[in-house]
């Protein structure tokens, strides 16, 4: 097994790495801004939620991680004939996480909040919306393109965010400075938030978008982001229903050493939720460039959906 680079991340190293990068002086632009411009990568094995069994065990020991990180970054071969086998050999594209940046992170779970680790009950509401819409999709899914998920039709990854969250590849992302704003450019799906540096929400707030209406500020050294203005039309997470025009997002990242920025977030949908949740991942810097995710170009997937739904009515 090879692995390009790994940071190891626990309570202990974690407060140390701090108080050095604290101590040293912190990288900063050319007009005095914490620097996060550069190219990073979420790429980690640590799942969203924590595994159940797991209960409030916030951290494994470090010989457990690299255990975990040894078994889940090799790929494994799939069964000839099965569905899986169908889908492209990944490392022949270079998008292994044996061919990978991988950040070793020593919690059990991407959620820190709640404590559990796992996403808030879903309110009544939301229930009711996700039942819906499975009776929707089971009775018209394969109706048109338009019948398809927002991602099989290359729209829109809900990973994108914010609050941005790993994805099993791909998982790289570019961070551009200027006084004014800060852009952040996700390579899967091939989304860039424009965001401006303002204390308020700007106008455009008004207006529902996919990704909201993001504005920034600095809190010392941690640029913080709120994001508002949802579209009402992307699935929430842990349940199909949709976020609601009233969610909120709150992203803070800061550089903590050379290699690596903090990212905590921590999202609130009372449609949705209830209870906000939120939590907390290291980026690595990873080497560049980005790489075109043609989506959209040659997208068979999407058509062979369609024609294998026909046949099946022929049946």
């Amino acid at each position: 097994m090879k692995i390009k680079k790994v940071i190891l991340l626990c309570p202990f190293v974690y407060l140390i790495s701090s108080y050095q990068a604290h101590s040293q002086e912190t990288p900063r632009t050319s007009w005095g801004d914490p620097l996060l411009q550069g190219y990073w990568t979420n790429t980690t094995v640590v799942p969203l939620e924590r595994p159940i069994e797991l209960g409030y065990q916030e951290f494994y020991t470090r010989e457990e991680a690299l255990e975990i990180l040894a078994t889940d970054v090799v790929e494994q071969e799939t069964e000839f004939g099965t569905v899986a086998d169908v889908h492209y050999q990944l490392d022949d594209y270079g998008l292994s996480r044996e061919q990978t940046d991988v950040v070793l992170n020593l919690r059990t779970s991407i959620l820190t909040v709640p404590r559990n680790g796992r996403l808030p009950k879903l309110t009544a509401s939301a229930i009711a919306r996700s039942d819906e819409l499975d009776k929707i999709n089971a009775e018209h899914g394969f109706d048109s393109a338009q019948s398809r998920p927002y991602a099989e039709r290359c729209i829109m990854w809900r990973h994108e965010g914010p609050p941005l969250l790993p994805i099993g590849y791909n998982s790289n992302l570019q961070i551009q400075q200027t006084p004014e704003f800060v852009v952040i450019i996700t390579e899967m799906i091939h989304d860039a938030r424009v965001i401006p540096m303002r204390t308020s929400a700007p106008e455009s707030a008004k207006i529902p978008r996919w990704q909201g209406s993001s504005w920034a500020h600095w809190e010392g050294d941690t640029l913080v982001i709120e994001t508002t203005g949802f579209s009402g039309r992307l699935n929430a997470w842990g349940t199909k229903a949709e976020m609601s025009t009233s969610a909120k997002v709150v992203e803070r990242l800061r550089r903590n050493s050379e290699d690596t920025i903090d990212y905590e977030f921590m999202v609130e949908d009372p449609t949705i939720w209830e209870a906000p949740w939120g939590g907390s991942y290291p980026m690595l810097a990873t080497t560049p460039p980005l790489f075109e995710y043609a989506c959209h170009e040659g997208n068979y997937g999407l058509e062979n959906n369609l024609r294998g739904a026909r046949a099946e009515e022929v049946k």
